[in-house]
């Protein structure tokens, strides 16, 4: 027993050293602990610093967060002017568990209560707080939480969820003061990107416009200078889809002029109310107008549903410096894309300004060269009337006063003949003026001498050559439009025969107006085969039926194909 007693005393001092030690070296790895989670804060910090691309930005915070707090997923939220989220970017998930799930998160439930009450929020279990209400089918299961909101200059910006420490652990007050010191470098750098950003955008729309200044002052036509806006403004804002509309003379509705991007083809040429629609907003607004979803928009009261499959939109009035408003830029994204933010929209309403006067100096220059046009029109007239109808004329007159001296019968025939061509020569000219002093109204009131010869011209590209054209009457004085209309539609069908079928080389196109309207269109290719299709034909035969008139198609002795098209035009 005396032995015994006697080893206590030398045991006891050994086991508290040995505690000590534990204890040491346990507070040694914590402090190790400490400092390695120090430096990877301070690492985190600086990377995220070092990105300008904002989209880069809050990719690299949420991956840094997940890391410093040991989470398996994370997130990062971004708030919009309406107080829900217009981005999360997770991290942790799959893209299989992202399409399982479906429509990402908007600001429900316990995310919606950091928006609301934008303070830290830490949680054990997920499902035991008074906002939650459950994951949707296919999310993975989370239990721990942790959130802190981003501020970018006192502004909340979004915020930072994280779920699911590893270990089955809690996070705990040191992983929120990582957490929320993440935030604050989070904010700066945030902020440079967002500046960043700014500057590279107002550098784009300065890079665009002088883009379209250049155009404007090379002369370029109108229908390129909108082309042009609307591939810019798609461009720089990343829509789906970019379209101007302009108001309809005498009416009050907007119609689709130029329309560039998703489904472009079903929206050219739309025509919209001013009262009831999206662009009629913005047409009557002096600011841009947006929209969440402009396919649901209750700003669209009238006719059927349209814009299918787009989402987010933003329409701004294309104003003058006189007042007047030349018509509607609208951009939109397709469904499920992020909003048109205030920075995105500001710098449009400029550019649409730009848009209008790019139309108004279009329209003058048009004007412009439409009076030079009729000015040379004018000149011309002046000169066959005083010169060659003059000396037409005289020469006319001097062949009829000589006849009386030709003995010779035959001769005197064919002087008669001379003096008679001279004076349909006289009657040619004498339209021709007319057409030239008719005045111009617009592209519908051209004289259909001019129309005749831009559809031949048009054709030339499909046949590989250009027709030959003859014209003679008073094509701009007694066609009435209807016909004019319709002898168009005939040239045209005509044309496009030749070109699919004939294998021709060469064509000629003849019209001649007097008591009837007739026009002719003849190849030198292959004829019309035995049993081809008629159906073009037969509606050539029905346009000439509909002014009682008829339609003539058959084979040429040395080959090819003659159609002769006939109406009648009444007394003249």
């Amino acid at each position: 027993m005396g032995g015994e007693a006697s080893e206590n005393p030398a045991r006891l001092p050994r086991l508290q050293l040995d505690e000590l030690l534990d204890e040491l070296q346990a507070r040694l790895d914590a402090a190790r602990g400490t400092r390695d989670r120090v430096h990877s804060l301070l690492e985190a910090v600086l990377s995220v610093g070092r990105e300008l691309e904002l989209r880069q930005v809050l990719q690299h915070i949420v991956e840094s967060a997940v890391v410093l707090v040991d989470a398996e997923y994370g997130a990062l939220g971004v708030i919009g002017d309406d107080e829900w989220l217009v981005q999360f970017l997770p991290v942790g998930v799959t893209d299989e568990q992202v399409r399982r799930i479906g429509r990402l998160p908007s600001g429900h439930g316990l995310l919606g209560e950091l928006i609301r009450n934008p303070v830290p929020l830490r949680l054990a279990e997920i499902s035991e707080h008074p906002s939650s209400y459950g994951f949707p089918a296919g999310h993975p299961p989370m239990h721990s939480f942790l959130g802190v909101p981003i501020r970018v200059r006192d502004q909340v910006f979004g915020n930072l969820y994280l779920t699911e420490k590893r270990g089955g652990e809690e996070f705990d007050g040191e992983d929120e003061a990582v957490l929320s010191t993440l935030a604050v470098a989070a904010g700066v750098a945030i902020d440079n990107a967002r500046l960043y950003e700014e500057s590279r955008l107002r550098e784009r729309w300065l890079a665009v416009s002088g883009e379209v200044t250049s155009g404007l002052l090379s002369g370029i036509e109108r229908p390129q200078v909108l082309g042009l806006i609307v591939d810019r403004a798609r461009e720089i804002t990343g829509a789906d889809l970019a379209v101007i509309a302009v108001p309809v003379a005498g009416s009050s509705e907007l119609r689709v002029e130029v329309a560039v991007g998703m489904d472009a083809d079903e929206h050219r040429g739309l025509v919209l109310p001013t009262e009831g629609s999206f662009v009629g907003a913005a047409f009557r607004a002096a600011e841009p107008v947006t929209s969440t979803d402009v396919q649901q928009d209750p700003q669209i009261t009238a006719g059927p549903p349209r814009w299918s499959g787009l989402g987010p939109a933003v329409a701004v009035s294309m104003g003058t410096a006189a007042g007047g408003v030349r018509g509607v830029l609208m951009l939109a994204r397709a469904a499920g894309s992020p909003l048109f933010t205030a920075r995105e929209s500001g710098p449009l309403l400029g550019f649409a300004g730009q848009a209008a006067l790019a139309m108004e100096v279009a329209e003058r220059r048009r004007e412009a060269e439409r009076l030079a046009l009729l000015e040379d029109h004018d000149r011309i007239a002046r000169d066959l009337h005083d010169l060659a109808i003059q000396r037409l004329f005289a020469t006319g007159m001097t062949l009829q006063s000589t006849q009386r001296f030709i003995e010779h019968p035959q001769v005197a025939e064919r002087v008669q003949e001379a003096v008679d061509d001279l004076d349909v020569t006289v009657k040619i000219i004498r339209s021709t003026i007319f057409g030239l002093r008719a005045n111009d109204s617009g592209p519908t009131a051209r004289g259909l001498r001019v129309r005749i010869a831009e559809a031949v011209e048009r054709a030339a590209h499909a046949l590989g050559f250009a027709p030959a054209l003859r014209t003679e009457g008073l094509l701009d004085t007694r066609v009435p439009p209807d016909v004019a209309d319709a002898v168009l539609a005939v040239l045209g069908e005509a044309l496009s025969n030749v070109a699919r079928h004939a294998r021709a080389s060469a064509a000629e196109v003849a019209l001649s107006v007097g008591t009837e309207l007739v026009l002719t269109v003849t190849d030198d290719g292959v004829g019309i085969p035995a049993r081809g299709r008629r159906s073009g034909l037969l509606n050539l035969a029905e346009r000439a039926r509909q002014l009682k008139g008829e339609l003539r198609v058959g084979t040429r002795p040395q080959g090819g194909t003659e159609l002769v098209w006939r109406v009648p035009l009444g007394s003249s």
